[in-house]
């Protein structure tokens, strides 16, 4: 008989302990904030397993969340729209004294097998054609080299309309 009564009284303390968990559990889901959320989450594994290393049963204590204001949500939401709409744009560095396009003399010019112009430069810059298209040039032509698209560059003469994509070797 005493034996079915302290059964009979851990089944009824056991209910009110699951029934107030799930009350816990569901005021834990409903926390907005990831953050918040999971501490109640973490605090409520706390307190049950605080609950089960005791020999005798207890009920858990009912975990107060502060609800976060209207004015931080919208802060919230604010910043990750502004982190959304910068998402993929790199700043660019603002770079001061940087130069757009030279002007040099050619001093020497040489081909390769495949018709790829090598001129080197009075400056002692050494550069090399990468299009496959003609271009003439002279020694002593008076050429500027300017930056392109893609972190290629394009020479050419002012007295004509034509540029070629070249590279620097040296």
């Amino acid at each position: 008989m005493r034996l079915s009564f302290l059964t009979m009284a851990l089944i009824v303390v056991s209910a009110q302990t699951y029934a107030s968990t799930e009350q816990q559990l569901t005021e834990c889901s409903v926390i907005p904030d990831k953050l918040d959320r999971l501490i109640c989450y973490d605090n409520l594994a706390a307190s049950i397993q605080g609950a089960n290393a005791e020999t005798s049963v207890k009920a858990i204590a009912p975990v107060t969340v502060a609800v976060p204001t209207s004015a931080a949500v919208s802060t919230t939401v604010a910043s990750t729209a502004k982190v959304e709409n910068d998402f993929g744009i790199a700043p660019k560095p603002v770079q001061e004294d940087v130069v757009d396009k030279i002007y040099l003399d050619v001093e020497s010019i040489a081909e390769d097998p495949y018709g790829a112009l090598k001129i080197t430069f009075t400056n002692g810059q050494v550069w090399k054609q990468t299009e496959s298209r003609k271009f003439s040039l002279k020694v002593g032509d008076k050429v500027y080299i300017e930056k392109a698209a893609l972190g290629s560059f394009l020479m050419g003469t002012e007295s004509r309309n034509a540029k070629v994509r070249v590279k620097r070797l040296k």
